[in-house]
């Protein structure tokens, strides 16, 4: 009989990682249908994926608890139905107070500045990368897991020019054992960590440090499925459906204009214009992957603190038709970010640990449906990739599927 599988989340005081523990709970105490979650639908029926009930969360955050938040978190349950709050209450807050610090090495000052938590010793970046082993170690002995996956939900950090210690596992070794802290992030000692602990890993961010060419070849030495970046909720899970419409019936889009503002931590840090950069490349590479060109296009991104956890954007798109007439479509997606992002949470981990049980190893392309830059993957309409899913399902449930005599 399969055991429990553990959940570490980096970021675990964040909204989205409180939000995924509390519908984690909730789910498990059937006060919730798990709407949004793609793997609770008919296509993975008899997938044998790890139940909701046998999760286990635990993780990091560089933020301690405070005497306003004495669970240190930015758990908001504004649209959360208040019995569900109250009901799943006291094992949150459990969970959250068992949440120890983490390391916001090479982060940049957005993030440096949040940090209350982090390690003060000045250690080594093998330290650094012992200690969160160990702690996954300690996780995984102490909950009596069988498997442990490891989620980023941390802030965003700026973006990491690559280098030749990037691109290789040896050459990526020789970097740690040299103490190169300005060539490696924090997101970069977690995912390092995690595929040396056989744990699969996902980047749920657009850090690119997360999961650079060195790790992803790393994780398939180690056997280890990995997946990123940066999840894939509002405005451009719209952009990913929508802009395949111009190009199936030949429509020429000129400009494509977004417009977003956001609150809470993710808000606050992305207001940081080094921040910023890493989403805003996330967000814009969509268009041309999909369209085949480029089309004029720019994002914006403004901190709006009292939106707390909600996201609103407004996109504009100038196309052209037939005798070169000039015509315009406009959108608005408003909603809660970490009520998007949960449910996608559950599923990429339940998905990551059915990977790793089948032995599968370095990046999970059939999981390309649920990000903005998918990794290893060159198609991004949001059709197609659902179809990647559901050719991955079909496989599943065929080589489950018990073989009858002639």
């Amino acid at each position: 009989m399969r055991g429990k599988t553990g959940v570490y989340l980096i970021g675990a005081l964040g909204s989205i990682a409180t939000t995924v523990v509390t519908g984690a709970l909730a789910l498990r105490e059937r006060m919730i249908p798990p709407i949004g979650m793609v793997t609770a639908t008919d296509v993975f029926e008899g997938a044998d994926l790890v139940r909701i009930e046998d999760l286990e969360f635990g993780g990091c955050d560089i933020r301690c608890a405070t005497d306003e938040h004495p669970a240190g978190s930015d758990f908001d349950a504004g649209p959360i139905d208040p019995r569900i709050a109250e009901a799943v209450g006291p094992e949150l807050r459990a969970i959250l107070k068992g949440i120890h610090g983490g390391t916001a090495t090479n982060c940049g000052e957005a993030i440096a500045g949040l940090a209350g938590c982090t390690r003060q010793d000045g250690g080594t970046l093998r330290d650094e990368i012992e200690e969160i082993r160990e702690r996954l170690r300690r996780f995984r002995r102490l909950s009596r897991l069988d498997e442990v996956v490891v989620v980023n939900l941390a802030s965003t950090e700026p973006p990491l020019e690559f280098e030749v210690c990037h691109e290789f596992p040896a050459a990526l070794e020789a970097c740690l054992d040299a103490n190169r802290a300005e060539k490696i992030r924090a997101s970069t000692l977690y995912a390092y960590a995690a595929i040396r602990e056989g744990c699969p890993y996902v980047n749920f961010t657009p850090s690119n440090a997360a999961l650079f060419p060195a790790l992803v070849r790393l994780a398939e030495q180690c056997g280890v499925p990995v997946m990123g970046s940066d999840g894939k909720t509002g405005e451009t899970l719209v952009k990913s459906a929508l802009a395949p419409m111009f190009a199936c019936r030949n429509l020429e889009v000129l400009s494509w204009e977004g417009f977003n503002i956001l609150g809470n931590m993710d808000g606050r840090v992305l207001n940081h214009p080094q921040n910023k950069e890493s989403k805003i490349r996330s967000k814009d590479r969509v268009l041309a992957k999909i369209l085949g060109y480029a089309p004029h296009s720019r994002t914006g991104i403004d901190y709006v603190p009292s939106l707390d956890d909600q996201k609103t954007a407004w996109d504009f798109i100038h196309f052209r038709g037939f005798l070169g007439a000039k015509m315009s479509l406009q959108f608005t997606w408003q909603g809660y970010d970490s009520i998007l992002a949960a449910p996608l949470v559950l599923d990429m981990v339940r998905l990551a640990e059915f990977a790793l049980r089948r032995g599968e190893a370095g990046l999970m392309p059939h999981l390309a449906l649920f990000f903005k830059t998918p990794m290893g993957v060159e198609e991004y309409s949001l059709e197609a990739q659902y179809r990647m899913l559901l050719d991955y399902a079909n496989g599943v449930r065929t080589a489950l599927r018990p073989v009858t005599g002639p």
